[in-house]
């Protein structure tokens, strides 16, 4: 509870929904829900939309717009309106709550998020709860410290995953009467909400967002390729093998627990079940761990002192080739595959997570100091992707310079940080058929790719 305060005579209460916009396996929203229903107040769901959050882009927006004209839709099924201003979260939070009896909202991991619940909550006189709804095992439940590596959680997470997997039962809003009518955007559909903020809708945009998508998502994973996930996962680097779906989990518009579910009574071999569960809980939780835990996840110096030493130590190696960040993001490097990845990133807004360690390894291989490299990195995920500024990337990003994982042997340039060079990837994977694939999704040339 980030306020615990008797809850005011008057008003409604408020739902402040940022993290999880979805209408079904959201413990917040329910939470709510029996707030209201105990209280015999009205209930308000608002949302601040802010078109100038760092590193947000026109498609990163339409896919959050998408999403919210959705769960605004599923809401109304539910006699509850969604309440859109354009603004800063923690401002249109601050002027929604003016008039709350109480504040419910979803908790946040990463530091400005964190820090806008919490400025909130100090100017409140009435309750404020935080509900962990985008995890399965609650952060601080798994683990009360900063966890080393995955095979220090998994055991924690899986002794207490069964407790935290039960389906969470909707509740009905007892009394949809007497909720005020508040200035809102249009949230009825994606084109009309974007062009009241001055943005355009984009037709062919290459993933949609929404609980619908996301739900369809799902359903064509668990149907067409969980059964193969466990062979395909690890040699198949198109899309063809992945879920899809960590841009819908980055933006709460499906939930992990939901996934769970659906991935736990699909029938599909065991492997491939039980390889699923450990990138969408160990891997992912202990993300989430790691940026809970760790005050300064962006930043180099969280990496681990053994890391940090053997980069330190071959700072000053010699680079074969040096690039510079404009270069990078265009793919124009003397590595095809790369480039190709490069190009996926920028034209689709998504990559497979074992070619993003490729595409990570090479940054550091060309750039001039790993400091450099990291921030490099770092810019160029969240740019580009639809799930960048999620625990997940600043832990991936830190995973390319040691971060959970352990020593190797020693290398140039990377010390004892593993390394991952072009010849093991063409070992893993058909390269040529993942050059065709990407120039034929995206339309684009791939600097250096053989023509024919």
């Amino acid at each position: 509870m980030l306020a615990d305060r008797p809850m005011g005579d008057e008003g409604y209460i408020f739902y402040w929904m940022q993290a999880a916009v979805r209408s079904a396996q959201n413990h917040a929203l329910e939470f709510a829900v029996k707030q209201a229903n105990e209280a015999g107040k009205p209930l308000v769901v608002g949302f601040g939309l802010d078109l100038d959050y760092p590193e947000a882009t026109p498609r990163t927006m339409q896919f959050l717009v998408e999403g919210l004209v959705d769960v605004a839709g599923r809401l109304l099924q539910r006699n509850l309106e969604l309440v859109v201003r354009e603004g800063h979260p923690r401002e249109v939070a601050h002027e929604l709550a003016s008039d709350a009896a109480a504040v419910v909202t979803e908790r946040a991991y990463l530091r400005e998020p964190r820090a806008w619940r919490n400025q909130l909550a100090k100017h409140l006189d009435v309750p404020m709860w935080e509900i962990e709804t985008n995890v399965v095992v609650p952060v601080e439940v798994a683990s009360d410290k900063r966890e080393y590596a995955a095979r220090t959680i998994r055991p924690k997470i899986h002794e207490l995953l069964d407790e935290f997997s039960e389906k969470l039962v909707t509740t009905s809003l007892d009394w949809g009467g007497g909720a005020p009518q508040l200035d809102s955007l249009p949230v009825t559909a994606a084109a009309e909400l974007l062009e009241s903020v001055g943005l355009t809708h984009d037709t062919d945009a290459p993933i949609a967002g929404g609980e619908s998508a996301a739900r369809a998502t799902l359903q064509a994973f668990v149907a067409d390729r969980l059964d193969r996930y466990a062979d395909g996962s690890s040699t198949d680097f198109t899309a063809g093998s992945s879920s899809q779906l960590s841009m819908y989990l980055h933006y709460g518009h499906i939930s992990a627990l939901e996934i769970l579910r659906k991935v736990r009574a699909a029938d599909a071999p065991d492997a491939a079940v039980d390889d699923f569960v450990e990138e969408l809980v160990v891997r992912r939780e202990l993300a989430h761990n790691y940026v809970w835990f760790e005050p300064d996840y962006d930043k180099f110096s969280s990496l681990p002192d053994w890391a940090r030493e053997t980069l330190r130590e071959h700072r000053d190696d010699e680079r074969d080739e040096v690039y510079t960040i404009t270069e990078l993001a265009e793919g124009k490097t003397s590595d095809p595959y790369w480039n190709a990845a490069m190009v996926e990133m920028r034209e689709t807004g998504y990559l497979h997570n074992r070619m993003r360690m490729y595409w990570g390894k090479r940054i550091l291989h060309w750039t001039n100091t790993p400091e450099y490299a990291y921030r490099v990195a770092l810019e160029l995920n969240n740019r580009y992707l639809y799930d960048g500024r999620d625990p997940n990337s600043y832990a991936n990003i830190g995973w390319i310079f040691g971060l959970h994982d352990q020593a190797f042997g020693e290398n140039p340039v990377f010390g004892k940080v593993r390394p991952m060079t072009t010849a093991g990837l063409e070992r893993k994977i058909d390269t040529d058929a993942y050059l065709a694939w990407v120039a034929d999704r995206t339309g684009k040339e791939i600097h250096g790719a053989p023509t024919d």
